[in-house]
């Protein structure tokens, strides 16, 4: 009886389970609303799963109350509870940077993250800085540590001073190499371009890689010696339908700080106080701000960029235009720019040979301002005023000397914006083909070519109006004319083998072998009208060529995914140096342990923790000029031709020769290790390193008569890099509705010259005649400021002309000066974090310098009384001078420790907040946005911008405070 009625219960519930089973049906789309094909579909706590077909689709039969699970590599997993209610489920996958990481672009080949062993970070196009960008360098700053981004000014589209872990040189650069889709650039540029990565369009740039230690640039050999950064552009996917983009954004500059200077009250005063009746009776009675008259509060920009990517008749492909328009707060300064890429990655033979097809091309059109307007409006007198309609020169108030302007007068700096024509046309293109073909299963051949091109045309045109000290008649009052025109050419061969293979399922390798060949040529004219009117030459022409030639090898173990080593030889031969010096060899081992693949750690709170080690050697010769082992001719001007009876013959004469140059070479000792817990919701890096380069190129002096001038080129220094870099990343909140992520880094960094015979005077600066601020000093930093230690009062202020005798001689002279600081920060870190709430997200990137200092020029050339009536005009003086009270300008008051300062900051670099709206379409997103650029510097420094690159603040553009409101459209 019990048996039957468990029976009839079973049967009245057998369909009550049948009808409670539904069929769910949807399609699951990538961030960008594409169809996402192979994703794993699995109902949690069952077997049942199913996956995505090529558009995206799915069906699968679930019960009330059970939860399908979506996953797929690169994308965040998502849940979704099935209630009953909706038999089709759409679900939008979003990307995940810390699984994207997982493919790591190396040199010459790509890598998996956790089989690095080597420095290597990667910042991808979700983690990218945001605003007006209006170059790559601008995308990571502050996102990386030990990789210090400066902007160079804050004119639009300037460039931007990058050092990964601090100098690596004296007078060659310490710029890292740029390889854009696997082409080396030069970083020098042409003439007329204000940043060699104008070419590409930041919305072009998937990811960028930075290369640190020498065991992961070694593969790069030379072009190396100061790091990597790898920029990979985006590609096409393998889909049938063709996706766009299209963003727009409108911005808004506006001046935040000018230099503070005496208004025309305070210098009437000031005048009045000091002057002899002359001179009181030279003030004006206008209230000119001058510094107001050359700098706008709307300097208003623009830019517009679409792109499209799909397949087309079975072609993987990408292509995209940029438009960009800005104008810069110095009035007159415009940055435009017209950039295009097109990206093919078509395979054949059974997908034997992929071939991957990279052009882009970029047209600039730069209006510059005269940078001399920034210095004279500091100091023009504030009492005059900006027009005077007496005046012979186009109208503008110009201190008269007759009919000339005086000598020593500062130009009215309103006239050297707008009678100075100062314009550039640049254009580049960069192609490369990259074939791929496998020989075999291990074996693949790979050849690269590649052709980069730049040439530009300028003029600076200056009218005769624009006020001048030369007689009239003389041909110098006529206006002047100078053109150029340059075209640099950059090709590139790369040829190399690559064999992956596994056995017996732990044993892992992966080698390459390889040869590269790249040639860069040079081609340079100028002319200036004012040496034609003189007589003088006045057409130059200058052309070059270097070449690169090398061999390269990499070898890489792996054991049970555990014990990872990896090994690498280049050999390069650079044109720049004697045929007995110029192949330089250059290895380098690396070694790395992943721990929490250890049975001991396989149950624990690590999903990574990797101990890594390297050694590795590079060499550089980047900056140095071409044929300096060679004895180079230049020719005479005209008005020392020699003579020889009635006829004037051009000589030519000797430059100095060095044939004894070689390679500086770099070795770095690297340790390091990498984390992640809590699946991956706390992640980070620490490294420590040392880097001491030897042989470092310095312009020092020779015996006389045993060249052809005093000083040349020559190995005669050492130096060593030292630090520590520590990363953290966190994701506090991670749901479907809600992610907060953040990155923290911080590197700390000391640079010290360990050998130099010869003192190095550096750092040029204004007021007097050939003085310099900064010093190369063996046991110092590179570029220390050296100075004389300034006495002060019993209230603290300066006591002019007065400074410790440091060697108690009883005389104050240049043996009297020391070492105090220098321009280079001894923290920097690096604060950023991104959430999203819903449709809305926030983003803020920030940074922090802490221990470098800066000179104020400015205040030093600028801060003395006898200036404001000097040369029978008067000029305006920085409100410094009301805390030193100097009277006179001199060489020690220059060189006083007094104007040293440091410069420490904290700056929030961006804040954006955006907000996507729902759209009828499932595949159409809708973003709107606004950021701020610049938006806030915390600094106890006195001058314009503590973060002045170098260290010299003198006749800085101020970087501005930008507005930007912008609208993104995926469909």
């Amino acid at each position: 009886m019990r048996t039957i009625k468990l029976l009839g219960l079973l049967l009245m519930l057998l369909p009550i389970s049948i009808f409670a089973q539904t069929t769910v049906s949807g399609t699951v789309v990538d961030n960008l609303g594409m169809p996402v094909p192979g994703v794993n579909i699995a109902v949690k706590n069952t077997t049942k799963g199913t996956t995505t077909d090529f558009d995206g689709n799915y069906s699968i039969v679930l019960e009330n109350g059970e939860t399908l699970t979506f996953s797929y590599v690169g994308y965040r997993t998502k849940e979704v509870i099935f209630n009953g209610d909706n038999t089709i489920i759409d679900v939008s996958l979003v990307e995940d940077a810390q699984a994207l990481n997982e493919v790591v672009v190396i040199g010459y080949g790509t890598a998996r993250k956790e089989d690095l062993t080597g420095a290597v970070d990667l910042v991808t196009s979700e983690d990218f800085n945001k605003g007006p960008i209006n170059s790559a360098q601008e995308l990571i700053t502050g996102k990386i540590a030990g990789v210090n981004v400066t902007s160079a000014s804050g004119s639009p589209g300037d460039g931007q001073n990058i050092t990964i872990r601090g100098l690596g040189s004296l007078s060659l650069t310490s710029d890292p190499l740029y390889v854009i889709d696997g082409v080396p650039i030069d970083n020098g540029g042409v003439g007329g371009s204000r940043n060699p990565l104008n070419i590409i369009n930041p919305n072009d740039i998937a990811s960028i890689t930075v290369l640190k230690d020498a065991s992961a640039t070694a593969i790069y050999g030379s072009r190396a010696a100061n790091g990597v950064i790898q920029i990979t552009t985006k590609k096409g996917k393998d889909t049938s339908e063709f996706r766009f983009n299209t963003s727009f954004n409108r911005t808004i500059r506006n001046t935040i700080k000018t230099i503070d200077v005496l208004n025309a009250s305070e210098f009437r005063s000031l005048v009045r106080s000091v002057g002899t009746e002359n001179q009181i009776a030279r003030l004006g009675e206008a209230n000119t701000d001058w510094q107001d008259q050359i700098y706008s509060d709307r300097a208003v920009g623009g830019e517009l960029n679409t792109s499209a990517l799909g397949n087309a008749y079975g072609v993987p492909m990408r292509v995209s235009l940029g438009y960009s328009d800005q104008n810069g707060i110095l009035k007159g300064d415009n940055f435009a720019r017209i950039t295009g890429a097109l990206n093919l990655t078509p395979t054949f033979l059974d997908d034997k040979l992929t071939l991957n097809f990279n052009a882009r091309g970029s047209y600039v059109e730069n209006t510059f301002a005269d940078r001399g307007a920034i210095g004279a409006a500091v100091a023009f007198d504030p009492t005059q005023p900006v027009y005077d309609e007496n005046s012979p020169f186009g109208g503008y108030y110009t201190w008269l000397d007759g009919d000339r302007q005086r000598g020593l007068a500062t130009t009215n700096p309103v006239a050297l914006l707008n009678l100075i024509d100062d314009t550039s046309e640049v254009r580049r293109i960069i192609t490369n083909l990259k074939s791929d073909y496998s020989l075999t299963d291990e074996l693949t051949a790979t050849i690269n070519v590649a052709y980069d091109e730049s040439n530009s045309n300028g003029r600076r045109i200056t009218s005769s109006d624009i006020p001048t000290s030369d007689a009239p008649g003389s041909g110098l009052q006529t206006g002047a004319r100078t053109e150029f025109s340059q075209t640099q050419t950059n090709k590139l061969f790369d040829a190399y083998l690559n064999y992956k293979a596994t056995f017996d399922e732990k044993h892992s390798v992966d080698a390459t072998a390889g040869y590269s060949y790249q040639e860069f040529e040079f081609d340079n004219f100028s002319y200036d009208s004012e040496r034609e009117e003189q007589g003088l030459e006045s057409e130059f022409i200058d052309k070059s060529r270097s070449v690169l030639l090398s061999y390269f090898g990499r070898f890489n173990y792996n054991f049970n995914k555990k014990y990872l080593l990896t090994a690498t030889l280049r050999a390069d031969a650079s044109s720049k140096l004697n045929p007995d010096d110029r192949w330089g060899y250059f290895p380098s081992f690396s070694a790395a342990w992943n721990l929490h693949n250890e049975d001991f750690l396989n149950e624990s709170l690590f999903s990574e923790l990797k101990l890594r080690a390297g050694y590795g050697e590079v060499g550089n010769v980047n900056g140095l000029g071409d044929y300096r082992f060679l004895t180079r001719y230049v020719s005479s001007q005209q008005t020392a031709n020699y003579q020889i009876g009635n006829n004037f013959l051009q000589t030519f004469r000797p430059e100095p020769v060095n044939p004894n140059l070689k390679w500086e070479v770099g070795t770095t000792i690297n340790v390091g290790l990498d984390y992640a817990i809590l699946d991956n919701r706390i992640s980070g890096s620490v490294n420590a390193y040392r880097r001491e380069t030897k042989d470092l190129i310095a312009f020092t002096l020779v015996d006389p008569f045993t060249n052809f001038g005093n000083r040349i080129d020559a190995n005669i220094g050492d130096m060593v890099n030292k630090g520590l870099e520590f990363t953290l990343n966190l994701k506090p909140i991670d749901t479907d509705d809600f992610q907060w992520d953040i990155n923290y880094n911080i590197s700390l960094n000391d640079n010290e010259i360990t050998r130099l015979p010869d003192l190095q005077n550096v750092g040029g600066i204004s007021g007097g005649t050939g003085n310099t601020i900064q010093i190369h000093q063996e046991g110092e930093t590179p570029f220390s400021f050296y100075v004389y230690e300034q006495v002060y009062d019993a209230n603290g202020s300066p006591i002019e002309g007065v400074f410790v005798d440091r060697n108690d001689d009883g005389i104050i002279n240049n043996d009297d000066r020391y070492i105090k600081e220098d321009p280079y920060a001894d923290v920097f870190m690096g604060l950023n974090t991104n959430l999203s709430y819903k449709n809305w997200d926030l983003s803020v990137q920030s940074r922090a310098s802490l221990g470098n200092y800066a000179y104020d020029n400015v205040a030093s050339a600028n801060g003395y009384q006898r200036r404001a009536t000097d040369n029978q005009i008067l000029s305006n003086l920085h409100s410094d001078y009301f805390n030193t009270g100097f009277e006179n300008i001199t060489e020690q008051n220059l060189l006083s420790d007094y104007y040293i300062q440091e410069a420490s900051f904290f700056r929030i670099d961006n804040i954006t907040l955006g907000y996507s709206f729902e759209t009828p379409s499932k595949n159409t997103n809708f973003r709107v946005y606004g950021s701020l650029q610049n938006a806030l510097i915390v600094t106890d420094y006195d001058g314009i911008d503590p973060e002045i690159s170098g260290g010299i603040d003198n006749n800085f553009y101020p970087r501005p405070r930008t507005l930007v409101i912008g609208v993104n459209v995926d469909f």
